[in-house]
This record gives C-alpha cells, sequence and structure tokens, in this order.
C-alpha cells in the first residue's frame, strides 16, 4: 500500500481509479466555523447518521469523502484530505505501520460474516483446499481485511501461500471482472460480496471465525492536535454511537437510506445492512487485546512487516464520556 502519492481534490476529482470519491457539504460554510472532513466507504458512516437523524444541528461544518476501499481512504487521511476515516481492524494498522500519522478513536463490532472468500457458481473450487494453484484476487490491497482472511483461511486449510497465486484490485475493477468470469476466486466484503451472492456467487469461507468483526474510526493526528476539530471529533463520535443503536433497534429504516444512498435494490441493503450493523465498542482494553492479538498474527505471515503496539496508536479519551 502506497502512502505517499499526492491528491489533488479538484470539483470532487479523485487520483483513487474507481475508487468512489467526492465531498458534500451538509451546508455552506459560515466564516471562522470548524470544518470536518469525514472519510467514509460505500456510504455506510453517513447512512448510519442520516438513518438516525444525528446530521442535525451540528455546530461544526461535516463534509464525507466517499470510497470504495479502506486503502485509498487511509491514503487520503495520510495526505490530510480527510481528517477521519473507517476501516477495518487490519487496514488501519497497516496504515499505521507504514508511518501513517493516525490514532484509533472508536470501534464497532459487526459480524464476520461480511467478509467472505467467494467463487462463481460454475466453479469446480468446492473448498478452500480447491485454491492449490489458482488465481485469487483480493480486494482492496495488501494488508486488507480480504488478505488477512486469505492467508488465516489458506493456512486454516493447510495450503502455502506460496501455491495460491494472489492479485489484487479495487472492488468496483474486481466485481466486473468477476461478474465477466474473468477471476477464478475472490476476497471480498460488504456491498460488493451481498451482490456477488445474490448473483449466484458460491462462498468457500467467511471471515466468521478468523476475522474479528471489528471496524475502526480513526483519526489524523493533525486533526486531533486542532482544538477545535478534536472537539468535533468527539462530538461526532457521541453522534455514531446514537446512530448505531438507532440503526440495530430500525434495520428497514436504515436499510431504506443505505438503498438510496447506494443505488443498490433493498433487498441488498438488508444484507449488507443484517451483517454490518455495528454496536458501537470504542477503544476499550479488550479491543486493543484483541487487536494486538491479529496485529501480531498478521505480522508473522509476514504481511505486516513492521511490529505496531496498538496502545501507542490509540487515543480512547475522546469517548469516555458518550452521552
Amino acid at each position: 500500500m502506497n502512502f505517499s502519492r499526492r491528491i489533488v481534490l479538484a470539483g470532487g476529482a479523485t487520483l483513487f481509479g474507481s475508487a468512489a470519491f467526492g465531498l458534500s457539504a451538509c451546508r455552506p460554510k459560515p466564516a471562522g466555523k470548524t470544518k470536518l472532513v469525514l472519510g467514509d466507504q460505500v456510504f455506510l458512516l453517513r447512512s448510519r447518521l442520516e438513518a438516525a437523524g444525528q446530521l442535525k444541528d451540528l455546530p461544526y461544518e461535516a463534509e464525507f469523502a466517499n470510497f470504495a476501499g479502506a486503502a485509498p481512504l487511509l491514503e487520503a487521511l495520510n495526505a490530510g484530505a480527510v481528517d477521519t476515516a473507517i476501516a477495518g481492524d487490519i487496514p488501519a494498522i497497516f496504515a499505521a505501520a507504514a508511518g501513517v500519522p493516525l490514532k484509533i478513536v472508536a470501534a464497532g463490532r459487526s459480524s464476520a460474516r461480511d467478509i467472505a472468500l467467494i467463487v462463481p457458481n460454475g466453479s469446480d473450487v468446492t473448498s478452500v483446499a480447491g485454491l492449490r494453484g489458482r488465481k485469487v484476487i483480493v480486494s482492496t490491497a495488501r494488508g486488507s481485511i480480504s488478505h488477512y482472511l486469505l492467508l488465516a483461511a489458506l493456512e486454516e486449510a493447510g495450503v502455502p501461500e506460496k501455491e495460491v497465486d494472489i492479485g489484487f484490485m479495487l472492488p468496483n475493477d474486481a466485481a466486473a471482472a468477476f461478474s465477466a468470469g474473468q477471476i477464478e476466486a475472490w476476497a471480498i466484503f460488504g456491498i460488493y460480496q451481498a451482490k456477488a451472492e445474490a448473483e449466484g456467487a458460491r462462498i468457500l469461507r467467511t471471515g466468521e471465525g478468523i476475522n474479528t468483526g471489528l471496524g475502526l474510526i480513526v483519526a489524523s493526528d493533525k486533526a486531533l492536535a486542532d482544538s477545535a476539530k478534536r472537539e468535533a471529533i468527539a462530538d461526532i463520535l457521541k453522534r455514531i454511537s446514537r446512530a448505531n443503536e438507532w440503526c440495530v433497534k430500525n434495520p428497514d429504516a436504515y436499510a431504506k437510506i443505505f438503498a438510496e444512498r447506494t443505488g443498490v435494490s433493498e433487498a441488498i441493503a438488508r444484507t449488507v445492512v443484517s451483517w454490518n450493523n455495528p454496536e458501537f465498542v470504542g477503544p476499550t482494553p479488550e479491543v486493543i487485546a484483541l487487536l494486538q492479538r491479529q496485529t501480531d498474527k498478521f505480522h508473522g505471515y509476514g504481511v505486516l512487516t513492521k511490529s505496531v503496539n496498538i496502545a501507542t496508536i490509540t487515543d480512547t479519551s475522546l469517548t469516555h464520556n458518550r452521552s
């Protein structure tokens, strides 16, 4: 994952290929009002906040930058294009190991059913062991939750990594290639996974029992050092917590907003929501310990080349009082 690429924001343009990126202001910015740019993935964060009515009466301006995956979103955080980002546990840790100045400020726990290794319906591969000698595409990049699932599933099945041809593609590109029969197996997540399964893809292994199901909210060190932005981040975390609670209790309403935002059918949206409707848990000692275990295991695979002490990249002070 390359975190040194220059990002140019011009009319909502992006240098991230097929990663969807756009900024949308909640309202015009009054003079001197703090602006917080919230990095999002396939509208998951914004949909929850909107569905629960948590974007009303903000004491600061909030903008959303939407991306197709964690890798380009974390590049944007590194470049200062966003103040916060939502990402799976492994991508955020991978970014920190690569030198991205960030802190984990909150976490949410969902089912690990929303990540899987899948094959086309007509494939003769019936198990992870059958991936020997096959080409497997991972979305989005090295150090993604999908990459972790693949490596752990291969280890579980007794298949050496070197016996599998692993490639990396952004989800939008991989989805088109998978639909066209150009991908033998795909490690994918969320909305892309749900659509592929609805179109007949078969599951070899989900992330259940392998991935943590933790989604993280990280903030840049620069944003946290700005007292006004830090206050705004603390406020938006409270709103996210309330939104998550509301969405857990009202999944159908959340799915409707999610479908409108993403353009998928309500059936697909309901599937995604059933998988990814997280409980807000904050960076508790239990979460930190779980993240450390995942980090050490990924480091053991040799993909994470630098060890990371999770406690040193965590800021628990913003979620002490979430009322």
